[in-house]
């Protein structure tokens, strides 16, 4: 199951990311999403994990604080087609 995570504080890596995930089980993928030209943080990311796992994170991690950050955490929706901006 794919989560996103949101109320990322600008110093969460893919991998602090993946750690905090681990302890509600097996983390199959950690993002954490970044702006092209800076590189930088957006505050967002996504976690993907089994399903009864990702069940537990919500329910236990939804809100929980990561470097001062109280995290939202919910299951992923598919990404809307958008129209191409020229």
């Amino acid at each position: 199951m794919n989560l996103y995570v949101g109320n990322l504080s600008w110093g969460v890596d893919d991998d602090s990311l993946r750690t905090f995930f681990e302890s509600y089980g097996e983390v199959t993928d950690a993002r954490v999403i970044t702006d092209r030209e800076t590189g930088r943080s957006r505050g967002f990311g996504f976690v993907e994990m089994p399903e009864e796992a990702a069940r537990n994170a919500i329910a236990q991690g939804d809100g929980v604080e990561l470097d001062g950050r109280a995290l939202k955490i919910n299951e992923a929706k598919p990404r809307e087609e958008r129209p191409r901006r020229y």
